[in-house]
């Protein structure tokens, strides 16, 4: 059985991407998801001069060694000010000073969402042009605009972007 980590580029609690990507977790077919928290891998923010006289923390490598231990990878970055979150842009700095290639041709789909009508699609440009930098392999690409329009309960109820949505998920299983 696959095995697929799944997170989302946000540390808030009541994170609308942390929505999405667990919708999208519990619609892959035959594989085993694991969801992680950001806040589970607290860091201090990237500096060289931290890193030459603390080191590279543990909360890195470990996140770098679930990636690393995966067959793919989901992921829904939040936007913040057109970019990614703080808290995202921080634990990725740190996994790439530990290795630069931290995707590992990994399979990924890559998601985002936003209140907006443009879904966080600052964030995946930046995104799209960035991780294949670091070895990402992105399978799928997907918006989800307005998302208090668009998802309730749980789910996406637009049945229009949810059919977009689970045609995404097929190309990413089928590429794992």
């Amino acid at each position: 059985m696959k095995h697929i980590i799944a997170f989302a580029g946000s540390n808030s609690k009541h994170s609308i991407n942390k929505q999405l990507v667990t919708y999208v977790s519990g619609l892959t077919k035959d594989c085993q998801v694991e969801m992680l928290d950001l806040n589970d891998y607290e860091l201090p923010i990237y500096g060289i001069d931290y890193e030459n006289e603390v080191g590279i923390p543990d909360n890195a490598h470990k996140f770098l060694n679930k990636l690393k231990s995966s067959d793919g990878i989901i992921i829904s970055l939040a936007e913040h000010n057109g970019a990614y979150s703080t808290a995202f842009k921080n634990i990725f700095d740190w996994m790439s000073r530990i290795e630069s290639k931290l995707f590992f041709d990994k399979p990924m789909l890559l998601m985002a969402t936003s209140p907006g009508g443009r879904g966080g699609q600052s964030v995946l440009a930046i995104a799209r042009d960035r991780f294949p930098r670091h070895d990402a392999n992105i399978v799928e690409v997907f918006s989800l605009p307005f998302f208090e329009n668009n998802f309730a309960d749980g789910k996406i109820i637009n049945e229009e972007l949810d059919e977009q949505l689970k045609n995404s998920i097929e190309q990413f299983q089928k590429a794992l």
